[in-house]
């Protein structure tokens, strides 16, 4: 489905066009299309296709979609492939996907499987027409840039969800089950994030670094300002990839400690229950020189002292904390 299309001039909006008037506006040398999609059917992209000269290679990638992030070059066409992430209402992560094809001449931006789009991103080129002069390479650096910003608040989600289940690992809210469930449910959202950052951090250095595509040159600094935010989050995500491992390890931990004290409760009990059993298995053997047997007061004695030795023991265990 088509969004937008529009033509610009010396960092300025000309006008919305038709679609049939794009290559009218290509043609010419100072002017730039910036035209965005939304999950096109096949006949759009080649329709887009044959308006810009796009390759075939790239054009089948976005229609296949479910590309790592890349970038690559066709001649003097990019060809750049970023990750839309969102936390769903569910608390999943969500990932889309938006296939920007860049020449000197146009932008093109397809967006697929994200409810989110460009257009506050548009507003802020044309608010800013002494950098929208650079051309399609400053809207190259606006759309990812936007897209990489969306990541923070993702991070952040994940982050408060690691607490939370911090949280109730202490205060016994949940099972351990219930937990360990839900840390590795985290660790697969997070490493849902880690594979839309890392591959695009090594995208974002070859826009800056090295040898530049010629649509990019002049917006090194730029560039090199989303590779800062790129590398502080995949920091971020790592960072939180240990304590989810260590929260694990903490988990598995309390586990154990539990065990060990449903363990010593037991003993405890079991103690409780043989020293009577001790002293009734001694007089039970009814040895005819075992004096205790004819006394008038053995029985008496024998039950106060299974009860004095079960009290005495109690008090040990309770003090030591198995009861």
């Amino acid at each position: 489905m088509l969004i937008n299309c529009a033509a610009y001039q010396d960092g300025r909006k000309l006008a919305d066009i038709p679609q049939t008037a794009i290559r009218d506006y290509v043609r010419r040398p100072d002017c730039f299309v910036w035209v965005a999609l939304r999950d096109p059917e096949v006949v759009e992209l080649e329709a887009m296709r044959e308006e810009f000269g796009l390759h075939e290679l790239a054009v089948e990638d976005t229609h296949n979609g479910h590309q790592r992030p890349k970038m690559e070059e066709y001649g003097d066409m990019l060809f750049v492939v970023v990750h839309l992430l969102e936390i769903g209402a569910a608390g999943q992560v969500r990932v889309g996907e938006v296939d920007i094809f860049v020449g000197a001449n146009y932008v093109l931006s397809v967006r697929n499987r994200s409810n989110v789009g460009f257009l506050n991103v548009r507003d802020r080129c044309e608010r800013e027409p002494h950098l929208l002069k650079f051309g399609s390479g400053f809207v190259l650096y606006a759309l990812m840039d936007a897209a990489v910003d969306r990541y923070f608040p993702v991070i952040d989600a994940l982050e408060q969800e690691l607490e939370q289940i911090e949280d109730g690992m202490f205060t016994k809210e949940n099972s351990a089950r219930d937990n360990i469930e839900a840390l590795y449910a985290l660790k697969r959202k997070l490493t849902i994030v880690q594979h839309s950052t890392t591959p695009l951090l090594e995208t974002v250095h070859k826009l800056f670094g090295g040898r530049v595509p010629q649509v990019c040159v002049g917006m090194h600094e730029y560039y090199r300002d989303i590779y800062d935010h790129l590398e502080r989050i995949v920091k971020h995500v790592e960072a939180l990839r240990d304590m989810l491992n260590t929260a694990i390890q903490v988990n598995l931990s309390l586990i154990s400690l539990d065990d060990s004290a449903i363990t010593k409760k037991f003993a405890a009990y079991g103690a409780l229950f043989a020293m009577p059993t001790m002293v009734a298995g001694i007089y039970g053997m009814n040895f005819e020189a075992m004096p205790e047997l004819r006394w008038t007061y053995g029985y008496p004695l024998a039950l106060a002292a299974m009860l004095g030795l079960d009290v005495l023991l109690w008090r040990r265990f309770r003090r030591a904390g198995w009861i």
